[in-house]
């Protein structure tokens, strides 16, 4: 694509501010039809804030300097969490005919209900939506995160925007579905549309970018065309932000946690290791969630057995909706409906959190992907981070509260920024401070639930350092890590995969990783294989739409 083609939207020197504070300081940005720009950096950096603004959104009390333009003043929006844009009342065709009525009024009125439904089932297969003519019929909570996001994209299609911001939009995706979210994007680039990608994954990035900028307090700190960025990074932030990950934990033999025990790999696919005396026991669980008219329910995890011995790290890996948080949750007492026991030391634990006691609630503690959700939106950060202390651990408030600033400090989290609202925090911000006020607990069991999916990798890597760090120095803590990233999962000491809720094949992660048994985890693994730069991509950088994708 030419450099002299108009762009379809522009920023030129925005400023934003908040109560003082600059979120965006200087930003141009020129987005072209067909071309696909990244902007990367840190939580906080100032992405969302710019892609917003050309959305004509902006936070509450902001004084906002420079100039935004668009091409007819329209800009699609795929978000992180799609479900906050979809009205969970309305059925999937109810959403979309209320766009293409007004597309048209000029036809007759008994031809108008047809062509609306036309424009309907078009939009829905240009973003993918295989099954558009059962899909219409569904409630937004019917579809999966994946499907949610494609009818999001779908309504900024048939409203016929000329550029769209997708945030985030393979967060918390394995990888076989992080492809296909690719190839949804290239293909709507590959329709003239200026997408401008506002991502932590830096995978995802060169496979779609063509431009990137580097964002670093609210302002670019590098530009220019992706293969030359990507290889040749100029600015010492953009080379800590593409610094390969921490060395894995099974790759250090003096990582190995001293109560790995022998054999692992020698128990099967399906099974884990004998229970231990001491650490974290999950025998024959099922989990079920209720569904209408089936008397028992639909089982979502069918006989999972693990083991996680103090000191170890252990990562669930599968497909979105493979029985991952379902499964955590059981262990940490979320989950009601449930057969099985989970034991903590040789006790069984009871299976509904509130019939659980201090003691318990404490040794086992969760860290949701959706921070923002799991936070009082007008109570300051701090406060709810050292209330843990006090509640769980009968901590003194003064105490509580300089045991919250220095583990906030480790995570990353100033005391200035902790002082402020969740509304005042991006939400990679909002997830490490998830992570420290678990860490106040002093639990026993860290269930992580896909906690560095909204980090970018210099975050992330510090994120996964300090989880290290306290197996080590913490010999009694037992850490599961929930994960679409194999890369991450490569941290762990061991590896579980599921697949439609059953344990498919567990080991040591050097095991599983490279050299899987069952065919789902070799699948995982050949999805999860970094892509070259444009590979397989139409002139320009972006991905052929065509290009084969997993099933």
């Amino acid at each position: 694509m030419n450099a002299d083609v108009p762009a379809v939207a522009e920023v030129r020197d925005l400023r934003i501010e908040v109560a003082g504070r600059a979120l965006v300081d200087g930003v141009s940005l020129r987005a072209r039809p067909g071309r696909v720009t990244a902007l990367v950096g840190a939580s906080g950096s100032g992405k969302t804030t710019t892609g917003l603004a050309l959305l004509g959104s902006y936070p509450t009390g902001a004084i906002v300097s420079g100039e935004v333009r668009v091409a007819d003043g329209l800009a699609g929006y795929v978000p992180q969490h799609p479900a906050a844009v979809l009205n969970p009342a309305r059925r999937v065709g109810a959403l979309l005919t209320d766009i293409a009525r007004r597309q048209v009024r000029d036809l007759p009125r008994g031809q108008r209900r047809a062509a609306a439904r036309e424009r309907v089932l078009g939009a829905l297969a240009a973003a993918h939506v295989a099954d558009g003519p059962e899909t219409v019929g569904r409630y937004p909570h019917q579809l999966s995160g994946g499907q949610q996001q494609r009818v999001v994209l779908a309504q900024a299609l048939l409203l016929g925007a000329r550029v769209i911001v997708a945030d985030e939009p393979t967060t918390g995706q394995d990888a076989l579905t992080k492809r296909r979210v690719v190839a949804e994007l290239a293909a709507v680039a590959r329709r003239g549309i200026a997408l401008v990608l506002l991502s932590h994954d830096l995978e995802v990035v060169r496979e779609l970018a063509d431009d990137i900028l580097v964002l670093r307090a609210g302002q670019i700190v590098e530009e220019g065309p992706a293969d030359r960025l990507l290889t040749e990074p100029r600015h010492p932030w953009t080379r800590q932000l593409l610094a390969p990950p921490p060395t894995p934990a099974h790759g250090n033999p003096r990582a190995a946690p001293p109560t790995a025990r022998a054999g692992t790999d020698d128990a099967g696919p399906h099974r884990a290791t004998p229970p231990a005396a001491e650490g974290l026991v999950v025998r024959d669980l099922t989990a079920r969630h209720r569904a209408g008219g089936r008397r028992g329910g639909v089982a979502v995890v069918r006989g999972a057995d693990l083991v996680v011995a103090p000191g170890e790290s252990l990562a669930l890996v599968g497909r979105s909706g493979s029985g991952k948080t379902t499964l955590a949750r059981c262990v940490a007492g979320l989950h009601r409906d449930i057969t099985g026991r989970v034991l903590l030391d040789g006790a069984t634990l009871p299976p509904s959190l509130r019939d659980r006691s201090r003691a318990e609630l404490a040794a086992v503690q969760y860290v949701f992907q959706d921070a923002r959700a799991a936070f009082d939106a007008y109570r300051p950060v701090l406060d709810q981070v050292a209330r843990t202390a006090v509640r769980l651990r009968g901590a003194t408030p003064g105490a509580a509260r300089e045991q919250a600033t220095a583990t906030l400090a480790a995570t990353g989290l100033s005391e200035e920024l902790a002082a402020r609202r969740p509304e005042q925090l991006s939400g990679g911000e909002l997830q490490r401070a998830a992570l420290a006020r678990a860490l106040l607990a002093r639990p026993r069991v860290l269930l992580c639930d896909e906690v560095t999916s909204g980090l970018d990798a210099v975050t992330r890597h510090g994120i996964l350092r300090l989880l290290t760090t306290l197996l080590r120095d913490h010999g009694d803590l037992a850490l599961i890590l929930i994960t679409h990233d194999l890369e991450t999962a490569a941290l762990a000491h061991r590896v579980v995969v599921l697949d439609a809720g059953e344990i498919v094949e567990q080991g040591t992660a050097r095991q599983v990783l490279t050299a899987p048994r069952h065919p789902f985890t070799a699948s995982l693994v050949r999805a999860s294989e970094p892509q070259a730069p444009g590979a397989g991509a139409e002139p320009g950088g972006t991905v052929a739409a065509d290009q084969p994708v997993p099933p």
